[in-house]
Parts: structure tokens; sequence; C-alpha cells
């Protein structure tokens, strides 16, 4: 009982006018307490409202998935003989994850298969179109590292004839098998 008392009790403000306090309490208990005070002549000040910022997260959040776009159409327009137009098919010959770093200059400064099924050309395609890329857009400052670096994965579906799509700007792949 003496916890449910003090928290009704705690953020107290007072009225400049009239020097009466009031409590944030339960929405029953504030009723009859804005009645009480109304009635004994208090002027009530409401807390002052504050406007919700967005948080960094949620900013860089979209920055990043503006800026993987980004990698992404540079990486299609500068390997257009490999990339697959349509959809993807249903079961992929390949599907080739590499982790890459930039730096501040859209350089990429480090690059290799994250994950792969062990196809040797998937994955040398996979990282000739990206070094073929570099320089890569300037990634956004906000989303940099200390040592001004920006670490990214991208995967590359691969279809039968070897031709690729990336995952951040591919459809849906196809739904039956050919």
């Amino acid at each position: 009982m003496l916890t449910r008392t003090r928290s009704l009790l705690a953020p107290t403000q007072y009225s400049a006018r009239r020097g009466c306090a009031w409590s944030t309490l339960s929405r029953g208990t504030a009723v009859t307490a804005l009645l009480a005070l109304t009635v004994a002549g208090c002027t009530i000040t409401p807390p002052p409202r504050t406007t919700v910022a967005t948080p960094p997260a949620a900013v860089n959040s979209a920055t990043l998935d503006q800026y993987r776009e980004a990698v992404a159409r540079r990486i299609v327009e500068r390997s257009p003989s490999y990339v697959l137009r349509g959809t993807p098919q249903a079961m992929l010959r390949s599907l080739v994850v590499v982790s890459f770093t930039v730096d501040r200059n859209g350089h990429v400064v480090q690059s290799s298969v994250y994950r792969t099924n062990g196809d040797d050309e998937a994955e040398g395609t996979a990282l000739a179109s990206l070094r073929r890329a570099s320089p890569l857009p300037l990634p956004p400052g906000k989303l940099l590292n200390g040592r001004g670096q920006l670490e990214l994965f991208e995967d590359w579906l691969f279809n039968d004839d070897g031709k690729f799509q990336l995952r951040e700007l591919a459809p849906p792949q196809a739904l039956t098998i050919d």
C-alpha cells in the first residue's frame, strides 16, 4: 500500500497563480481531485506538452534503406549484361550473400562472401559486380562508424542462366517451378 500511495503523490506541479498543488493520479482519483480543486478555487495548470521527436535510430533506418537501394541501383547499372530482368525463378541456382565495407568516399574497402551454396561462378560474379560498381554513392555521414566506414550486406539471387537480381530491388520469386 505504501508503494501505491507514493506513486499517486509523485510528480506534483504547482499553479503559479494560487499555489495549489495537483498530482498525477489514476483516472477516477484524478477526476475527484480536479473536482475538489475546482470547488476550492484552485487554478489547475496541466504539465507542458512536449513534442516527441523521431528517434535517431528510426531516421538512420530510413536513411540506411535509401542508401542500400542506391547501392543496389549502382551495382545493377554497372553490370547490365549480368542482371536478370523480370521475376526470379522459383528454385534459384544460387543465393550469394556478400558482406562489404564502404568508406566515406564510396570506395569498397573490403568485401567477402558471407553465405553461399558453394557456386564458385556465382560468387565470382557477385564480387566482380560489386567491384565494377565502385565507387558507390557517398554514404550519409550519420551512418558512418568511428572509422568513417559503413558495413553492409547484399544478397545476389542467381537464376540458372547465371543472371542475378539483388534482393534490395528484386520482385517476389515465381511461385511454381517450370
